[in-house]
């Protein structure tokens, strides 16, 4: 057995967003400076003080699901379904995998919530019609590891197969831990993300008696502020994003195009507070520079960093300072980018689709634009958060940071692939 230390790379890319439900529609609307913010249509939202939200446009899943399983999965799980499946066509995989190949193929798909709408939707029926009418479906539906399941019945991945579970940090964890499935010998290919399907009104209203949302129903499109001093809380979205992650030599075997490396991870624990960063960003520094250090890449070599920046003060305030200590001499050489502006925070899937748009920045040498960022936070200074317009940029390396509730940390360090 080779003592040479496994790489993962990544060999296809996957996501379902408000801009659209793949990845060149959202990558192309992302980069055009468009937003995906509007009032909430699924619902009446009349009751709540936010309005708007980060839906998904005119979403079809019947490609991937027959009519009755359609009516057997909740929104989420199609989401995650979507994204694998564009995710594994972009990677040359098969639709179904078979043998050994199916026994070294795993799935690790993070939310945050599950089954949402399925949950608050079978309570109000069991409420209101008594327990003796709920779905036999009720629990398939709603458990937060189904979208892996789902996805692996769905593909015959007969590999590790489970999900995380951190919050807004969920996708960052499940990639970084497939990538680490991957190194350790368990698995040559993960298909691993996030998915959230959480626009409900009781959600929505929930994180509303938290003063955590955005109230600018006047104007969506420019109610999710990252880094902005306007801010006044995240927009609720939802969506996904999936990538294949595959051990090196089994990709060059297969022939399948390398889009990117992820070389570096690290998670750590806040252990400060249940919603607010612990101060000056120490958490998050402290992934970083595990991340950093895993990879093997010191931070002068940092390009891009993919901020997780929500819109809130406290959280946007420490990431700053998070990636300014990280970063030291070289910070104000960096572009940040914030997808939130565009899209919203998708929460358990915020980290699946910034780590795809980490890779389409460096496969198109275009940094995409932190959207509303019209007058600065202070705490900015001399840093570069790319506001407004996309630029171009010959990125090389890649952060993604994802932080979630509890005061859960991840990074990703990516590379460009130049082989």
């Amino acid at each position: 057995m080779s003592s040479e230390p496994r790489r993962v790379v990544i060999t296809g890319l996957g996501a379902v967003t408000p801009l659209g439900s793949s990845v060149a529609k959202t990558w192309s609307r992302l980069v055009a400076g468009e937003s995906g913010v509007r009032t909430v249509q699924s619902f009446d939202p009349s009751r709540l003080d936010s309005r708007m939200a980060g839906e998904v446009p005119d979403f079809d899943a019947s490609h991937v699901f027959d009519r009755k399983e359609l009516r057997r999965n909740d929104r989420y799980t199609q989401f995650a379904l979507v994204a694998a499946r564009e995710a594994m066509a972009q990677a040359g995989l098969p639709d179904r995998f078979e043998g050994e190949q199916a026994e070294s193929t795993g799935v690790l798909i993070g939310s945050g919530l599950g089954g949402t709408a399925t949950l608050m939707d079978q309570t109000a029926i069991g409420i209101t019609r008594g327990p003796d009418r709920l779905s036999p479906f009720f629990i398939p539906m709603v458990i937060a590891n189904m979208a892996s399941g789902q996805v692996a019945i769905s593909v015959g991945a007969m590999g590790p197969n489970f999900s995380a579970v951190s919050a807004c940090a969920s996708a960052g964890h499940a990639i970084g831990e497939a990538s680490e499935i991957i190194r350790r010998g368990d698995a040559d290919v993960m298909i691993a993300g996030g998915s959230e399907a959480s626009v409900h009104e009781i959600v929505m209203g929930a994180f509303c008696a938290m003063r955590a949302l955005s109230t600018r129903n006047d104007d969506p499109a420019g109610a999710s502020r990252p880094f902005d001093t306007g801010r006044d809380g995240f927009v609720c979205a939802e969506g996904a994003g999936v990538v294949v992650l595959e051990e090196l030599h089994h990709a060059e075997a297969r022939g399948a195009r390398i889009l990117g490396e992820l070389c570096g991870y690290a998670a750590t624990a806040d252990a400060s507070h249940i919603t607010l960063p612990a101060p000056g960003g120490a958490g998050a520094l402290r992934a970083g520079r595990r991340a950093l250090a895993k990879a093997g890449i010191d931070a002068s070599e940092v390009d891009v960093v993919n901020a997780h920046a929500t819109s809130t003060p406290e959280g946007d305030t420490a990431e700053l300072q998070a990636i300014r200590s990280l970063l030291g001499e070289r910070a104000s050489k960096v572009s940040i980018t914030a997808t939130k502006g565009a899209i919203g925070h998708t929460l358990g899937a915020a980290g699946g689709i910034t780590t795809v748009v980490a890779v389409s920045t460096m496969l198109d040498g275009c940094v995409p634009p932190t959207l509303n960022l019209t007058d600065p936070d202070p705490a900015i200074g001399d840093l570069d958060c790319t506001p407004l317009k996309a630029r171009p940029h010959d990125v090389r390396v890649s952060i993604v940071n994802a932080f979630g509730f509890g005061g859960q940390n991840s990074c990703l360090v990516l590379r460009r692939w130049d082989a």
